[in-house]
């Protein structure tokens, strides 16, 4: 018998708010859904990863970012669920949501070490915007998730 998806897990993953030198935050446009959502690097944690390896892993995978700081690690997890329309479609239909860790790191680089065009690519383009920008860039049912995170880092760097 087939699970209903109102009980499907949530998936573990990690979200990752990188500051550059002028404290804007890194937003990339998903290849998925080209409308003009903008969303900070995140992903699942694997197996047996801690959620900081994992956040260092999929930073580099997503957008081949290494050289960054921790700042801090933020309080709790955010939840989110998927709206029903994305139900049984994202994740192989394994999860209804995720349950992530944030954390907050400084990136040292130079703009043009950021290259979106990786192995397993999942941006079109990418952009540095103000804090308080990111609640009007981010798709619906995450809104909640990017409020909470932007009131905890202003909380940080201010």
């Amino acid at each position: 018998m087939k699970k209903k998806l109102s009980e499907l897990p949530l998936r573990s993953g990690v979200g990752i708010v990188v500051l550059n030198k002028q404290n804007k935050v890194f937003v990339a446009k998903r290849i998925d859904n080209p409308k003009n959502f903008w969303q900070m690097p995140q992903g699942g944690v694997d197996e047996g990863e801690n959620f900081l390896n994992a956040a260092y892993r999929e930073l580099e995978e997503e957008t081949s970012i290494k050289k960054v700081n921790l700042i801090q690690e933020l309080e709790g997890t955010i939840t989110y669920e998927l709206p029903d329309r994305l139900l049984g479609i994202i994740w192989k239909g394994k999860y209804r949501g995720q349950k992530q860790k944030w954390f907050l790191m400084r990136f040292n680089g130079e703009d043009n070490e950021i290259n979106i065009k990786t192995k397993n690519p999942e941006f079109l383009d990418w952009k540095w915007i103000e804090i308080d920008q990111l609640t009007e860039v981010v798709v619906d049912f995450k809104l909640h998730v990017y409020k909470e995170v932007k009131e905890q880092v202003k909380k940080i760097i201010n």
